[in-house]
């Protein structure tokens, strides 16, 4: 009686229970190779999971209504009822069900967890009292699936590939089964010659131990399973309640709505304060930003600090990773040169960009939506209380920074007149994007390669509705992309959902065709900080940078100066993508001598275009 608890999931077991033994064989023969096929390939067979799951849930209906079970009649009506629709549900709309499978499997393990529960609490079935570890048993497996499901919830990237992987094992070891079953039933008939098998006596004591072991088993990996769930949602970022921006934002761009001491690393001789304040999208619509305002401490200020303009490098797309929510955004390993920045008397204004921090679309590499909230912050920051900031800019930038911080300088002229930018500094920059994609996608695949593309995928597809998601990701793996962006590099959910993604076979990618072209390329392509600047600009970047090829840097300050720009460039050996920005670097005393070249309107070195 106990063995019915668990099985419904199990209904083909079921149905081949009384079968001939070359049933047996031939059904074992193929669910055999099925299980294998999910195994090696887990989501090249994910329309073969969906369609095993929708069959699985009406099959399990059908039959729970024609069971005996010890709880309530109306209690299995409805469980049964629900499984049948659910079951329909993914079978008329597989296609599109493939999306929501992690979801559709969560619903089911609840639905399985709390059935099977209901079930141990009842102690007859049919008359006949079931043994403690019988419902004990099924009390926990039921518990078990409840956590799983909640697990699921959680973590959907993870449930389709973890729950493809044990479909396809359980399938292979069913299908053993019932090879094993077939062939020793054939071997066994009389008019073979074999002997008849006699049944053993039961064995209620042992069987007993079994359920017990079994339940122990079942808590401690449940326990376990949530113990790494609260771990890894533990190492997540937390926005809390200052970077909610009002109903009602205040009107026009550049405005400060609120401020608040920074509770991270403070660094020697200065005051650290975010600010939340207004600014304007890609496409010009009002939106909340944040930033860090790092002002050196003065006792008699005679004059107004000049303004550095860092434009950080890429932390991730989604709203916790903004810098300022971390420790160390104040610190040199963050900001480089900043001790010496400080000394200088100079202001650093470092912008999150909209979408982290505050809520919104991230603007990664979409140069409209970067530079904005990044020369909003600038003014913002001069509406603080007792701060006395100089209207001459330079700005910095690394990276995706670099990027921001190029487009910040070109557009500030219109965008922020009051703002007089006197030059721009780029260390290692993402200046073409189109270009460095092509360069990126034509090496072999790569885990950073797989996150950085879903970093793309998701601020342009939100930012530009030409651009469709659905265009360049495999059917059913959307969940996986969506969990990518939603993890910052700083948090251990990035590692599963990358583990998640790495999980498909090497002839099988996340993503579709060439994504570099169609509507996405078109899109990277208007996103190249090019054009003509009216101050000067000095580009860095390290020989060994394992990010953006030295031959990316070489190609677009070819085109900055065909484009007539005033450009000086430096290539840093024995240097890499994230050397070049950290203490000891050899680019940062040529970083300070320019920048305060530009603030006392020293003329700066002759443009190397020439």
């Amino acid at each position: 009686m106990a063995e019915r608890e668990g099985r419904r999931w199990s209904v083909l077991p079921r149905l081949v229970a009384q079968a001939p033994p070359r049933a047996l064989i031939v059904v074992g023969g193929i669910v055999t190779v099925l299980g294998i096929l999910i195994i090696s390939r887990p989501l090249a067979s994910l329309l073969l999971l969906g369609v095993y799951v929708g069959v699985s849930a009406v099959a399990s209906g059908v039959i729970e209504l024609l069971s005996a079970h010890r709880s309530p009649a109306w209690w299995n009506r409805a469980f049964a009822i629900v499984w049948i629709a659910v079951g329909l549900v993914v079978l008329i709309w597989l296609g599109a069900s493939l999306n929501i499978l992690p979801t559709v499997l969560a619903v089911l393990l609840l639905l399985g967890g709390v059935a099977s529960i209901g079930d141990a609490v009842v102690p007859r079935r049919s008359g006949e009292r079931v043994r403690v570890a019988a419902r004990l048993l099924g009390a926990v497996w039921g518990g078990s699936q409840v956590v799983f499901g909640i697990l699921s919830l959680t973590w959907p990237d993870v449930t389709v590939l973890v729950v493809a992987v044990v479909f396809g094992v359980r399938t292979l070891v069913f299908g053993a089964t019932l090879l094993f079953r077939g062939i020793a039933a054939l071997r066994a008939r009389p008019d073979r010659g074999g002997r008849s098998l006699r049944a053993r006596a039961p064995r209620p004591g042992l069987a007993d131990a079994g359920r017990y072991a079994l339940a122990v088993l079942l808590v401690v990996v449940t326990a376990g399973g949530w113990f790494l769930n609260g771990w890894l949602a533990g190492g997540a970022p937390v926005v809390d309640a200052f970077y909610d921006p009002p109903a009602t934002l205040p009107s026009g761009h550049g405005e400060l709505i609120r401020s608040d001491a920074y509770g991270g690393t403070i660094p020697a001789g200065a005051t650290v304060t975010r600010i939340l304040y207004t600014t304007t999208d890609a496409h010009g619509q009002p939106v909340a930003a944040s930033a860090l305002v790092i002002l050196p401490d003065v006792d008699i200020q005679l004059t107004p600090h000049p303004v550095i303009l860092w434009n950080h490098g890429t932390t991730g797309v989604a709203r916790g990773c903004a810098p300022s929510l971390t420790d160390t955004a104040a610190t040199r390993w963050a900001i480089p040169a900043l001790d010496e920045a400080i000394s200088r008397g100079w202001m650093v204004v470092a912008p999150d960009y909209t979408g982290q921090g505050a809520p919104g679309v991230f603007p990664y590499l979409i140069g409209q939506g970067e530079a904005r909230s990044a020369l909003d912050a600038v003014e913002a920051a001069g509406r603080l209380p007792q701060v006395w900031a100089s209207d001459e800019v330079v700005v910095w930038g690394h990276s995706q920074g670099g990027h921001a911080a190029l487009w910040a300088s070109r557009i500030a002229a219109k965008y922020t007149p009051d703002l007089t930018v006197l030059g721009t500094a780029a260390l290692a920059p993402a200046g073409d994007p189109l270009a460095l994609a092509r360069d990126l996608t034509a090496g072999f695949a790569s885990p950073q390669l797989t996150v950085l593309t879903a970093w793309v995928l998701s601020p342009y597809s939100e930012t530009y509705p030409d651009v469709r998601i659905q265009d360049y990701v495999s059917p059913g793996t959307r969940a996986i992309v969506h969990e990518l962006a939603q993890r910052c590099p700083t948090e251990p959910g990035l590692m599963v959902s990358v583990l998640a993604a790495l999980g498909i076979s090497e002839r099988q990618t996340l993503y579709l065709g060439d994504l570099t072209a169609g509507t996405l390329g078109r899109r990277l392509g208007e996103n190249a900080a090019m054009g003509t600047w009216t101050s000067p600009l000095l580009i860095m970047w390290g020989q060994n940078d394992d990010v953006i090829p030295r031959s990316q840097q070489v190609a677009y300050v070819d085109r900055l100066c065909k484009a007539d720009n005033s450009v000086e460039w430096v290539e840093y050996p024995v240097t890499g993508h994230q050397d070049i920005l950290q203490p000891g670097s050899q680019a940062l005393p040529k970083l300070m001598d320019w920048t305060a070249g530009l603030f006392v309107h020293r003329d700066p070195p002759a443009s190397r275009c020439a």
